[in-house]
């Protein structure tokens, strides 16, 4: 690392306008970064991280501006530079991976030609050569079939997929310095360890620097030469990443150290000591010998895959479509969950989790194998007719996006009683309403928040709103696929203790899908990995995470993060 600041941030104040007033949203922040160095800012939702970062991209909200201090880029002073000047920073020499990949790419555009207009803009590519250099670029951040992939539109690919395509729409011009806003939320264990291998590899072989904004104590802790902490806009502890992990300071950086899922932790470990102390024991896990309320067997789903060529050329062909023309995502994959058990599975994005659930869920029709639910067998009911079904009640989801997943003209009260109006036995406006406010009572949410609507709420307290809109109407399983992966560590400790005492309390089972082996160790009995449609391991969650067998199961937990605490 050089000693000369690339970046340099001093007195930095950012204010926005509101109806009550101007708000402060960053408070007199001195940050520098070094060339070649990585700094790690983090804290919880709200504390100004990303604002800090907008600020130096200089695309802050209409209503927000730079009320005092500096900010100096490269000799360039950010704060006074004319937007033709910023134009040609942005991408070029500043580059940014922004936290949420799906409302960052064009909907209505290949993200192939996406990373073509990155290129072709600061002129790095001509006209002939662009699309190879973003194919190149693709296959650099572990996009599968990237020749594929450069055809493809953002709603075509997972999560996990368009959060690849935005970072490599950042380092398509491999920028001075590269700011990522939780690049890597999306993203399974391997692929997240691949994308930060491959950062630090351009950093150093550049001389860039990169700012890591992250609430991944153990990401920082990897990735990062010094960790700036920040909580209500101000940065209240800067020190290297050993001594801040070895010696914290302040309390704030203790108390996200300690709701940092970690080996050997236990769900209420990750609960402020004094929080943790006025809780019961957590329930004593269910006997694995009772009777299967989900079965599977030999499961299958494919889709076709989209066909090369003109529409004329398909429409005019004289062969006969292949195997080849359809992807397999679901390969024969057989497993059970048992009456008040929590099953965990596993795998990077792509092997085919989320679409497993989904067929489970009823969302989608399987293309063979059989989908048995307490004794019937519900994967011949058509997914368009299950909605209508008497099963419908009796599974229920927690989706991944706590924000996506709730209507946004819906206050949290509305949210919560849809299932019920659709599928309730509960008549009339009082009764719907007392069922909505036991349901706030039981996840946790104050009674005052259920006339908000989701853009009035926090990510926890729109992940309570989820999980009480799940669990409604008393179902037998719900399904929660990565239902903290958008969640500060310490919301998501609260989210997963509640979590467990609501199975242990309400005897519901869980089907839950994650990449975060930590998380899946302290809330299954049992884990399944997945690779490609297929199952490579299962068993007890302490048999596979502890002592793995297969060799893809050793290469998930050998890429974890593990925070030194």
């Amino acid at each position: 690392m050089s000693d000369i600041a690339l970046l340099e941030i001093r007195d930095l104040t950012v204010e926005f306008a509101t109806r009550r007033g101007a708000v402060q949203a960053v408070k007199h922040v001195d940050i520098s970064v070094g060339k070649g160095e990585t700094v790690g800012i983090v804290g919880e939702s709200g504390s100004g991280k990303s604002v800090t970062s907008y600020a130096v991209m200089r695309i802050l909200d209409r209503a927000g501006r730079i009320a005092e201090g500096s900010i100096r880029f490269s000799g360039i002073e950010i704060e006074t530079a004319s937007e033709a000047a910023m134009r040609d920073l942005r991408g070029r020499e500043i580059s940014m991976i922004f936290q949420s990949p799906r409302t960052a790419l064009n909907p209505i555009r290949k993200v192939g030609h996406q990373i073509e207009d990155v290129l072709l803009q600061h002129v790095q590519a001509t006209h002939r050569d662009a699309k190879q250099k973003a194919i190149e670029i693709l296959a650099q951040v572990r996009i599968a079939r990237p020749d594929e992939r450069y055809h493809a539109y953002p709603f075509q690919l997972s999560g996990g997929m368009c959060q690849r395509i935005v970072i490599a729409l950042a380092l398509a011009c491999q920028p001075q310095l590269l700011i990522a806003d939780e690049p890597t939320t999306g993203l399974d264990v391997t692929t997240q360890k691949a994308v930060m291998d491959l950062v630090v590899e351009l950093t150093r072989a550049r001389g860039m620097s990169t700012i890591l904004i992250t609430h991944d104590l153990g990401l920082a802790a990897t990735y990062c030469d010094r960790i700036i902490v920040m909580e209500k806009g101000k940065v209240i502890e800067t020190a290297t990443a050993a001594a801040i992990f070895k010696a914290p300071a302040h309390p704030y950086t203790r108390k996200l150290m300690r709701a940092t899922p970690r080996p050997g932790a236990t769900l209420r470990d990750l609960l402020p000591e004094d929080e943790a102390a006025g809780l019961p024991p957590p329930a004593a896990l269910p006997s694995t010998t009772g009777e299967a309320l989900l079965s599977v067997e030999n499961l299958v789903k494919e889709f076709p895959r989209a066909e090369q060529g003109s529409a004329f050329a398909r429409l005019f062909r004289r062969d006969e479509p292949t195997s080849e023309t359809a992807f397999r995502a679901v390969d024969g994959l057989s497993f059970s969950v048992k009456r008040g058990e929590s099953l965990g599975l596993v795998g990077e994005s792509g092997c085919g989790k989320s679409t497993t659930s989904m067929m489970v869920m009823r969302l989608l029709d399987p293309t063979a194998g059989k989908i048995t639910f307490a004794g019937e067998d519900i994967g011949a009911i058509p997914a368009a007719a299950f909605a209508r079904s008497p099963w419908r009640k009796r599974i229920q989801m927690v989706f991944q996006d706590p924000t996506d997943s709730l209507n946004p003209r819906f206050t949290a009260e509305r949210a919560i009683a849809d299932p019920i109006y659709r599928l309730g036995h509960e008549k009339g406006q009082d009764a719907v309403r007392h069922r909505c406010e036991e349901l706030a009572g039981l996840v946790g949410l104050p009674l005052e928040l259920l006339e908000r609507f989701p853009h009035q709420l926090s990510g926890g307290q729109k992940a309570r709103v989820g999980i009480a809109r799940a669990i409604a109407l008393n179902p037998d399983l719900v399904i929660l696929d990565e239902p903290t992966a958008a969640l500060d560590v310490s919301v998501q400790a609260v989210v997963l203790n509640l979590l467990e005492d609501l199975k242990a309390r309400l005897g519901m089972s869980y089907l839950f899908v994650s990449h975060d082996l930590h998380v899946v160790r302290m809330l299954c009995e049992r884990v399944i990995v997945m690779r490609t449609g297929r199952i490579v391991e299962e068993g007890t969650a302490e048999q596979v995470l502890e002592a793995p067998q297969a060799d893809y199961t050793r290469e998930l937990i050998a890429a974890l993060p593990h925070p030194p605490v």
